[in-house]
């Protein structure tokens, strides 16, 4: 019975949080942040969880990465009260809220954790999920691409609402995700699960489907049109190909990688821009020298009057240069031993790492560190994973893989607070924990 619960909740978590778009079910005053049915799910997982094993909880203080859990979820916790009492930096009913959302994305790390170590055979049913999960997706993003499908989107207040956009040309694909990014993200930790098994197992029926499978999630990755992701995404499954020794594969998915790039016009020109203001700086800084140069040579003859010279501009690079970026290290600086507190420095900051700064400052940013850092730690552990086949090689593999793929698009997106895909991404963690779990 325990194992049955365990099971279908975590199917249950695979299924509607990548497919369930994020409609708003309970507003709260002053964010355009929402409860939603998603989140009475996860209570139902904590329900589980507790049920599952009550009087055995002390099983979540084996490993490192539960203690590290705990430590960083208690420091959030110091670091709202300093921000209620000291700093007032947060409205109390809002940080509160962040705080407790942090809890609810750590929730499947011990779901997941469970659900393998109930049953081991448990992980080649989930990986079907992800797979079904994976080729829904596609089909949705189709239809919105092609056929209108409403896109559900929650970056911005209004949008936030619930209201159905339609996708138009030159814009980004979501599926049912609440932005593009946290699309791209979710991809980047599953096409490698998915191109592993595909070179590792047999059988022509199940290639087919592996086969249809990445190539749908690569086309919603290149629509998506995230840069970031789409080199986190060649990184995560070239890491994942070499721990399974399939090292002539990496070349072939590099060359089908490009080709699907080179047929999005959106994302060559969104990879064009950001070299062209690469360039224009570079360019700028070569002019700025002569200019100089010249103007100590003729100084004496007459005032120099400098021309204006239009530049180019990356709207994303901008955006985080100049506005969010030096916002989360101002509120680094205001209190630097535990941050300006959650939901301080607004939603996006595009930077995991200096949100973490800002918000719970050193001591959050280490013990958040200190979570990841037991996570790779129990990967070198069981490195070159000799000991594994099958589904579970393949798994710790891709995961492997994934792990870095994220951490990479970590710089330039927040993907630890998106919550379809810190839901998703604490699931696959707690599989990985409990796969290594002799």
């Amino acid at each position: 019975m325990r194992n049955f619960l365990l099971k279908y909740t975590v199917a249950a978590v695979i299924l509607i949080i990548p497919l369930y778009s994020k409609f708003p079910f309970l507003r709260i005053p002053g964010t355009f942040v929402s409860v939603r049915l998603e989140d009475f799910l996860i209570v139902i997982a904590a329900i589980v969880v507790i049920a599952a094993y009550f009087g055995k909880l002390k099983t979540f203080a084996t490993q490192n990465i539960f203690k590290s859990v705990y430590l960083y979820l208690a420091v959030g916790l110091v670091s709202l009260t300093s921000a209620i009492f000291i700093t007032q930096s947060v409205e109390p009913h809002i940080g509160l809220l962040h705080w407790v959302r942090r809890i609810e994305y750590f929730i499947p790390l011990f779901l997941g954790y469970l659900a393998i170590k109930s049953d081991k055979k448990n992980l080649e049913f989930f990986i079907k999920l992800v797979i079904l999960v994976l080729l829904i997706s596609f089909v949705y993003g189709f239809g919105q691409k092609y056929y209108s499908w409403p896109i559900i989107i929650t970056q911005n207040e209004e949008y936030a609402k619930g209201v159905a956009l339609r996708w138009v040309e030159g814009s980004h694909i979501n599926a049912f995700f609440a932005g593009h990014y946290d699309l791209a993200t979710f991809l980047v930790s599953t096409l490698p699960m998915v191109s592993v098994f595909f070179f590792l197992l047999k059988g022509k029926i199940l290639k087919g489907i592996l086969a249809i499978t990445y190539f749908s999630g690569l086309c919603l990755l290149v629509n998506a049109a995230s840069r970031i992701s789409i080199l986190s995404y060649l990184v995560s499954v070239a890491i994942a190909l070499i721990l399974v020794k399939k090292y002539r594969e990496i070349i072939l998915i590099v060359v089908v990688s490009i080709l699907f790039v080179s047929m999005s016009s959106n994302l060559l020109t969104r990879y064009t821009r950001i070299l062209k203001v690469l360039e224009e700086r570079c360019g700028s800084l070569v002019v700025s020298v002569s200019a100089q140069e010249k103007v100590l040579f003729e100084s004496e003859k007459s005032p120099p009057t400098p021309t204006p010279i239009p530049q180019n501009e990356d709207r994303s690079t901008s955006i985080r240069l100049n506005v969010e970026w030096p916002r989360a290290l101002r509120a680094f600086k205001k209190n630097p031993l535990l941050g300006t507190g959650y939901s301080s420095i607004t939603l996006a900051t595009d930077n995991d790492y200096l949100r973490a700064l800002g918000e719970v400052g050193i001591l959050g940013f280490l013990s958040f560190s200190l979570v990841i850092l037991n996570l790779i730690l129990l990967i070198f552990k069981n490195f070159p994973f000799n000991r594994f086949s099958g589904a579970t090689l393949g798994y710790l593999a891709s995961f492997s893989g994934a792990l870095v793929g994220v951490l990479i698009n970590a710089v330039f997106i927040d993907v630890f607070e998106a919550s379809k895909f810190a839901i998703i991404f604490w699931l696959f963690s707690g599989f990985a924990v409990g796969l290594t779990e002799t």
